[in-house]
């Protein structure tokens, strides 16, 4: 039998008394969230582990803080750290994640700031640890009070699939195995970035490529690989001093997304049209958490014909 508000809400309220002085990510995280989840009178370990190994892009693992499949990743960072660059962080794991393992919860923390995402509704929750008592409902998956609701075949999500696979299906030809799958992770992440307050500037993405690249295409490889080399660098580095400010406005990504050096991929006129189009989709109607299922419906064209609309929206400003 579960617990009642009110005596989760007591629990709640000790509970951000006790970690009031909390800010050492590896010190105290841990016994953070066994306290967290026993607070609503849930044992941890029965529903989420810690350190969970994952693959990231390319050869290379992560391990993330908290997670419990299908339901929760928690990012946590020490107090006082960039929670903007833990997102990032979080969404680098949507990738290597099994369709089932996909949660609908992001739970970004430095232990006095807390910022619960739901994935589905896209709803925010941002509070400090202090107020923790009157967000307890926020956290009513935690004690079952929500079911997941998930639908990775919604038409916005078929489209989506669909947009990205006309890359996917152009490119194929000349830029062809690992090297093609990387550059399309990062297309994706820059284009969901470009509509969804990721990057500082909404549409900066679209407007770059159509006013800083040629109407032939023949230089966009080399331009999209400039910008992936610019979010990959810190934004304290002196190779940003020679960048001109158009491109200087890209931030720093935080991990190994855009770390690896891709060949350059050939574009002409009509790819870069489809670059275009894909920029021209409402990718803030698309949840991280269906990256996974969309990817692999990117790559696997025969799924992807079967299920495609006949006419993609443009997205309205």
């Amino acid at each position: 039998m579960r617990l009642s508000w009110n005596e989760i809400r007591v629990r709640a309220a000790e509970f951000a008394r006790e970690w009031a002085d909390a800010h050492y990510e590896k010190g105290d995280t841990q016994t953070f969230y066994n306290e967290f989840f026993e607070a609503f009178g849930v044992r941890r370990r029965k529903v989420a582990a810690f350190e969970e190994p994952v693959r990231l892009l390319g050869e290379k693992r992560g391990f993330i803080d908290l997670f419990w499949k299908g339901v929760l990743l928690v990012e946590q960072k020490s107090a006082g750290r960039n929670l903007t660059r833990a997102r990032q962080q979080a969404l680098d794991y949507f990738p290597g994640l099994k369709d089932h393992e996909l949660p609908r919860y992001v739970l970004l923390c430095d232990f006095q700031s807390f910022e619960l995402i739901d994935l589905d509704t896209r709803e925010e929750t941002h509070f400090p640890l202090a107020d923790l008592p009157a967000h307890v409902e926020a956290f009513g998956f935690v004690v079952g009070v929500e079911k997941r609701v998930f639908n990775d075949q919604d038409p916005v999500n078929i489209i989506a699939a669909e947009i990205m696979g006309k890359l996917h299906d152009a490119l194929k030809p000349t830029y062809d195995g690992a090297p093609l799958e990387r550059l399309l992770v990062r297309l994706l992440f820059c284009l969901f970035a470009d509509d969804t307050g990721i990057f500082p500037e909404r549409g900066m993405l679209e407007t770059y490529l159509r006013d800083r690249t040629a109407t032939d295409g023949h230089d966009l490889g080399a331009k999209l690989n400039l910008i992936f080399q610019t979010l990959n660098t810190p934004e304290d580095a002196a190779w940003r001093d020679g960048l001109d400010e158009d491109l200087a406005k890209f931030p720093y990504i935080n991990g190994d997304l855009f770390a690896e050096t891709l060949p350059i991929a050939n574009f002409n006129t009509a790819m870069r049209e489809r670059l275009l189009e894909a920029c021209g989709f409402f990718w803030e109607k698309i949840s991280p958490a269906i990256f996974g299922a969309l990817f692999q419906s990117v790559m696997n064209a025969k799924e992807r014909r079967a299920k495609a609309p006949t006419t993609p929206p443009k997205r309205t400003s």
